[in-house]
């Protein structure tokens, strides 16, 4: 017998060679064939090159001859470990297709465990890439098992721990059913890929239980879930949606409480824009791009936009300020003019807390004309949903800075910030506030008036043209109901002067 473990280390370099094999040829091939990616193969992609290094590899199931010999070796469907993004180490984990669909095995439950806690107690990002059940079971091991168990999820505590700890990226790489799309959801940012990823609670053949006849993109595809908040954003194929992942993560903290990373800014912070001193068409009627006026304020090519397609009215953002990470909430006065609708409000809410979280000061550019209005508003709960976005701003604490594009009326325009706060904030010209519109309500009010007019429609322009002279911004200014109008060409300049104060 050898005095030195060459055997064992032999054994060990079979076992990793089995493992590499994942599913095996012909599983690996079907997945190809798919336009998938395999696991480790995404690996590759995501992380920095080199960086990888895997936990648990040779977790798995060996298949042992009548000497106890190692014969075939299935490994794990699920796989993790440490690795870069650009430079900066995360926890990495992918679910593996080509093993047995995805579902659960020998070793996944604890290898799942212990990536989140790693992420958790080790203060790393998280990135899941998922694809299958991600964890689930199948009817083919109860059957193995012999018998069936009360549901539980191990490693969960973690999943909750992690949301309040680290960024959480998920990413959906093909069908996702049970556990696998509740991976999705508890996460801080999410992607489907178009064409490729479904998610849902239970899958077609399990809906079809109900009468329902459904294929997976028509029951889970990324046309549903992208626009009704389930999942953040669609990209086009893996390779974007490692970019958005990769992008989300730049403006993070590597854990909540750590200081935000400030990047190399060559954009002049008093870099002025004249086309913002027309952006704003004096036709209140009219709408305009605001998201021209956030990528004009913002350093340059430094906007990322989240859940694009879902909340329509408001934008939500992250953007670089003189190098600073900031959190931008803005109205987009081309959808329902910026009416706040349940949606929306949900969606406003949920940003907000994502910035107070990792302490990110926020910009909100603000175009509000109020809550929707109308049965379909009443239905979705608009003003129960309005009021806890409300006390999710009220109870920020983070800095926050607002400028006022254009409108802001009642409940919905006040939620602009804690008005109890010092207000960093400034007004357009273009600012149209008050607790109410007052275009659509003067024939009712002047009623009277206009009736003793011989001319009516003189009289009515005339009332109007008073009640502009008494609402112009500069009004409110006076009596220092607003803090300051600027010109709109300032905006940058003073948003980084509020960005570096908030970062001291």
């Amino acid at each position: 017998m050898t005095n030195n473990w060459k055997p064992e280390l032999d054994e060990l370099a079979k076992r990793q060679r089995l493992a590499e094999r994942m599913g095996g040829a012909a599983k690996l091939k079907r997945q190809k064939d798919r336009g998938k990616l395999n696991v480790r193969e995404r690996m590759d992609i995501l992380l920095d090159e080199g960086s990888f290094r895997e936990i648990g590899k040779i977790a798995g199931k060996g298949t042992y001859n009548t000497k106890g010999e190692l014969e075939d070796f299935a490994p794990s469907n699920f796989i993790f470990g440490r690795g870069d993004i650009a430079g900066r180490p995360v926890v990495a984990t992918a679910d593996d297709f080509t093993v047995r669909g995805g579902a659960a095995d020998a070793s996944i439950h604890r290898k799942f465990t212990q990536a989140e806690q790693m992420a958790h107690e080790m203060r790393l990002p998280l990135i899941r890439m998922i694809d299958g059940t991600g964890g689930g079971g199948s009817v083919k091991m109860i059957e193995d098992m012999g018998f069936t168990y009360v549901p539980y999820v191990p490693g969960w505590d973690h999943v909750v721990k992690n949301l309040d700890t680290v960024p959480v990226v998920a990413l959906a790489l093909g069908p996702t059913a049970g556990l696998g799309a509740a991976r999705m959801v508890a996460s801080h940012y999410s992607v489907m890929v178009k064409g490729l990823s479904q998610i849902f609670t239970a899958g077609p053949q399990v809906v079809a239980a109900l009468g329902e006849t459904q294929d997976k993109e028509s029951l889970g595809g990324s046309i549903i879930h992208t626009r009704n908040g389930v999942i953040d954003d669609e990209a086009k194929d893996e390779a974007e949606a490692f970019v958005m992942a990769k992008q989300f993560l730049s403006y993070l903290p590597s854990y909540i409480g750590a200081d935000l990373q400030r990047s190399e800014n060559s954009d002049p912070v008093d870099r002025k824009v004249e086309a913002l001193l027309s952006i704003v068409p004096r036709d209140k009627s009219k709408a305009y791009n605001m998201r021209r006026i956030v990528e004009s304020v913002a350093d340059k090519g430094s906007v990322f936009e989240m859940g694009r397609r879902w909340g329509r009215a408001t934008i939500t953002a992250f953007a670089r300020f003189d190098g600073w990470p900031v959190a931008v909430l803005a109205s987009d006065p081309t959808f329902l003019g910026g009416s706040w609708t349940a949606d929306t409000a949900e969606k406003a809410k949920r940003f907000t807390a994502l910035a107070e979280q990792f302490g990110m000061p926020v910009i909100h550019l603000v175009d509000n004309p109020g809550f929707m209005i109308g049965l379909e508003a009443e239905r979705t709960a608009t003003i129960r949903r309005g009021v806890e976005t409300m006390n999710a701003i009220y109870k920020s604490t983070v800095p926050w800075a607002n400028v006022i594009i254009r409108k802001a009326y009642g409940v919905a325009g006040a939620a602009m910030s804690n008005h109890t706060r010092f207000q960093y904030r400034f007004g357009w010209p273009s600012g149209d506030w008050g607790s109410l519109p007052i275009d659509g309500g003067v024939e009712v009010a002047y009623q009277a008036e206009l009736q003793a007019s011989k001319n009516a429609d003189k009289k009515l322009a005339e009332i109007k043209d008073r009640l502009a002279k008494v609402t112009s911004p500069f009004r409110t200014a006076e009596h220092f109901a607003v803090e300051d109008i600027i010109d709109p060409r300032e905006t940058r300049k003073l948003l980084c002067e509020f960005v570096n104060l908030a970062m001291r």
